[in-house]
């Protein structure tokens, strides 16, 4: 073959590549037009070589050489490979990644977008080896109580899949490489966009799913990846108690007149820098941690660890507290005071988790209040109480701030009373804290 030879293959190959892909692109257009602002977004390019198809958060690059091949064993790859990678950015699985383990990640992420595609049912996109990813994501939702990317990702995190298991996964789940999904600086669309991208498509995919059955999975992974997250450092200063601490006060002390007196009187200044300043610094305040046998001790630890590495920032820590971690199931287990950072400390390094049983967050609220009573708070300004959600909740509202966190969203949990303030926290953020 002459090398004008070669060159008219390829340049054949790559013609034939393109219109395969432009034909997955119409195909999903038209069978999915909620789907059309995200489609107009993920350019579909080009990339001889590579072997693999690549996705980098902003493009699929497939190999035509590649695609040809699984085209002629597969006529609906090239719109399953499409849907696949669209998937991923409405989802954004590619963000935020640097907090994961990729590994678990990606399997995760894959399985998520299948299960998404088979529960859309599109004839276009249909592959010969659906049949038994059904039956597999059947009991790998039961397990992970869920088959969205976070669930599984936490699912793999606490039963961690053999080596066999996750080549059967990826032989069903993988269709395109995530070797880019950190070079965050290189994409071309941010989160933000994206976001508003997913919004919309959650908006419209009520009218496409309204008299099918079909769509619950990319509802529910859809919601996961649009619902707020919080940053739990500015979260806790709502908890903070306005108090005066020893210290120059810069904001209003007046140097003109202080150098003046210095300077005409001698060691005489006109002004002197006053002693307090009034700042915002956490004072009286109660960490109740649900130890139910639902709540596992490794992120309970944590989530105190984290807390209380926010807390002892100097500008939001006072030298002297009066901070109480109540440990409660269905009934108060123990209450631990604190009172200066050394205690902290040592009860950070030595003290144990109690419990374990039912949840019933009435008997912490009673018990806050006994304490009240004998006088063991100045100024309570807020109780916060970390659990599943599963118990029972006071009815009466408390005169302090109160707030729920929760570790994962969990609909079936019952809703927390409307003087309460609810936080979803993501697992990654505790990682490493314990």
């Amino acid at each position: 073959m002459t090398t004008t030879d070669k060159a008219d293959r390829q340049t054949q190959i790559r013609g034939l590549a393109a219109q395969i892909m432009g034909l997955a692109h119409d195909g999903l257009l038209v069978n999915m037009r909620f789907l059309d602002a995200a489609l107009s977004r993920l350019a579909a390019e080009c990339r001889e070589g590579t072997g693999a198809h690549l996705f980098d958060g902003a493009k699929l690059y497939y190999d035509p050489v590649l695609l040809l091949r699984q085209y002629k064993n597969a006529p609906h790859y090239a719109a399953r490979l499409y849907l696949h990678t669209l998937l991923h950015c409405i989802f954004y699985h590619s963000f935020g990644t640097d907090k994961m383990n990729p590994v678990y990640w990606d399997l995760a992420t894959d399985i998520a977008v299948e299960s998404t595609i088979l529960d859309l049912d599109l004839h276009l996109t249909r592959m010969p080896s659906d049949d038994v990813l059904r039956e597999r994501l059947e009991i790998l939702g039961g397990q992970a109580h869920g088959l969205t990317a976070e669930k599984l990702y936490r699912h793999f995190r606490i039963e961690e899949p053999s080596e066999k298991a996750k080549e059967e996964w990826h032989k069903l789940c993988h269709y395109d490489e995530h070797i880019y999904w950190d070079r965050r600086e290189e994409l071309e669309l941010s989160q933000a966009e994206w976001r508003r991208i997913s919004e919309r498509i959650k908006a419209d995919l009520k009218s496409f799913s309204k008299d099918k059955n079909n769509g619950g999975s990319m509802e529910q992974n859809l919601r996961e990846a649009t619902r707020e997250r919080y940053d739990y450092t500015d979260f806790l200063r709502r908890f903070m108690v306005t108090g005066e601490s020893m210290q120059v006060n810069d904001d209003e002390f007046d140097y003109i007149y202080y150098t003046y007196g210095l300077d005409t009187y001698g060691n005489m200044p006109l002004v002197e820098p006053l002693e307090y300043k009034d700042s915002n610094k956490i004072r009286d305040f109660v960490i109740a941690l649900d130890t139910s046998a639902s709540c596992r001790g490794r992120i309970v630890q944590a989530f105190l660890q984290k807390t209380y590495n926010i807390m002892q920032e100097s500008e939001n820590f006072f030298s002297k507290i009066n901070v109480h971690i109540i440990q409660c199931d269905s009934e108060v287990r123990q209450d631990t005071k604190i009172t200066e950072r050394g205690e902290f400390d040592a009860f950070m390094e030595h003290g144990k988790l109690t419990g374990f049983g039912s949840t019933d967050f009435r008997p912490v609220f009673e018990y806050v209040e006994t304490l009240r009573k004998a006088g063991e708070f100045d100024e309570l300004k807020g109780l916060l109480y970390f659990t599943d959600g599963y118990g029972v909740y006071p009815a009466d509202m408390p005169d302090y701030d109160v707030a729920f966190v929760f570790l994962h969203e969990d609909e079936n949990a019952p809703k927390v009373p409307p003087w309460a303030i609810r936080i979803v926290l993501d697992e990654e953020d505790l990682e490493g804290e314990a």
